[in-house]
């Protein structure tokens, strides 16, 4: 009964956990369009500037790979960022919970199962005895 119990426990911590993840993730989600609308916008307005800029000092073609270089560093700076997300307190402490719920059950299934060998071993034992006598 009690790795049933745990079982359920273990179940309920995971689907807290899940529930974290994507709250996290749609929260994300939501910011990074709201953002990369906003981006797009300055990053337009900012070419704009850049390229007219450029094309005092630089023939157009370099002018062209300068902001294209500039982009790219960007889109570097912010994919490093994305990728930077980590679970947070509530996610980590359910991914706990699930761990020793299982880790918990384990042991009392393994300990049941060796209760019910030993059982078989000495009830086929007292019977062996037993048609001896």
């Amino acid at each position: 009964m009690r790795a049933l119990r745990l079982a359920r426990v273990a179940a309920e911590a995971e689907g807290l956990r899940f529930r974290e993840r994507a709250r996290r993730t749609a929260t994300r989600a939501a910011f990074a369009i709201v953002a990369m609308g906003f981006l797009a916008g300055a990053v337009l307005f900012a070419h704009v500037a850049a390229w007219f800029w450029l094309r005092l000092a630089w023939e157009a073609r370099h002018a062209a790979l300068i902001v294209a270089g500039a982009d790219l560093v960007l889109a570097i700076f912010l994919a490093l960022l994305a990728a930077r997300s980590s679970p947070g307190r509530v996610e980590l402490e359910a991914l706990a919970v699930r761990r020793r719920a299982i880790e918990s059950a384990a042991s009392t299934l393994a300990f049941s199962a060796l209760a019910m060998q030993l059982l078989r071993l000495v009830t086929g034992l007292l019977s062996r005895r037993r048609s001896r006598e």
